[in-house]
């Protein structure tokens, strides 16, 4: 008998713990004369916001060691074109559709809520608080617990939805964020979003990314991911999306024993469009292996003695 690889976030049920991760899939469309999405646990789809977005000028985008950074700057069509275009495609993948929404203030979150509450097999809003608050001074929402607790409250309010709180490692204390967005309402928080990061050009002297810098994902930053997922997990009773350098199924099994009940590939999926699905069927033959039924008994599962980092 096959292992059961269902899993269940925010009351939201998903035949297995694999999902994309934002920004890396578009909307599903881009991938699906290579990916049967219908195997997928959840689509995540691209950041949306209320206008549309052109994004930064390039180049946007660079090959670093073991990773890429990335300044895509948002890039979008809006909330209009994308519930008018995108949402009817989704629709008939039959998985669920989790939206990652951004803005520049709270009522741009509160207001994107309000839109994709009335629109029919939305499973789940992510909130990307990586954003900068532009009536704060441009502090970015998620570095700061009073921000965080701010923009998710808000959004508790105006939908009914299951709301997910997407991480960044951008700051001192994740546990504090994490801890912020749960007290205001968050059902469930992904991490981690990317590292900020910079390349130098050494012939011309010049960054590598027009805007200086950007997110750095990939590979490099497994490590990262892994520990804050960990440190979240041990700390707060919520569901956890682990996500940051996601490869194939033992990527996915260190986040799992960590603490993370499902799992998103972001990068992996420009390297491999077949990832997600190598790494669903890498995870049934993890367990079968070692005689497991089921994939939420890995969940939290790391074993620790209880000494301090040293190194």
């Amino acid at each position: 008998m096959k292992p059961d690889l269902s899993v269940e976030i925010a009351g939201i049920q998903l035949k297995n713990p694999v999902m994309t991760a934002s920004g890396t899939f578009g909307c599903g469309r881009e991938y699906a004369d290579l990916v049967d999405l219908k195997k997928l646990g959840a689509i995540v789809a691209k950041t949306v916001t209320l206008e549309p977005r052109k994004g930064n000028p390039p180049p946007r985008i660079c090959e670093t060691p073991s990773g890429m950074l990335n300044a895509i700057g948002l890039q979008n069509e809006g909330i209009d074109r994308f519930i008018e275009k995108e949402m009817p495609f989704l629709k008939k993948v039959g998985v669920p559709v989790i939206v990652n929404i951004a803005g520049d203030a709270v009522s741009d979150y509160v207001e994107l809520c309000r839109r994709l509450s009335s629109v029919g097999d939305v499973a789940a809003i992510e909130l990307n608080v990586s954003c900068p608050n532009v009536k704060a001074g441009g502090i970015a929402f998620g570095m700061h617990p009073g921000l965080v607790s701010e923009v998710v409250g808000a959004c508790r309010r105006a939908t009914g939805l299951p709301l997910i709180v997407k991480l960044t490692p951008n700051v001192g204390s994740v546990v504090g964020i994490a801890r912020a967005a749960v007290g205001a309402g968050a059902d469930a928080v992904s991490l981690i979003n990317t590292v900020i990061g910079m390349s130098i050009d050494h012939n011309t002297f010049q960054p590598r990314l027009a805007s200086g810098f950007g997110g750095l994902s990939g590979p490099a930053i497994r490590p990262i991911a892994v520990r804050m997922v960990w440190e979240v997990a041990r700390e707060l009773d919520v569901p956890i999306i682990g996500m940051g350098g996601v490869g194939d199924a033992l990527d996915a099994v260190e986040f799992i024993l960590a603490g993370a009940t499902a799992v998103a590939v972001g990068t992996a999926n420009f390297i491999n469009p077949r990832a997600t699905i190598d790494l669903i069927d890498g995870l049934e033959e993890f367990l079968i292996a070692r005689g497991m039924d089921s994939v939420r008994d890995l969940v939290g599962k790391v074993k620790m003695d209880g000494s301090s980092p040293t190194c």
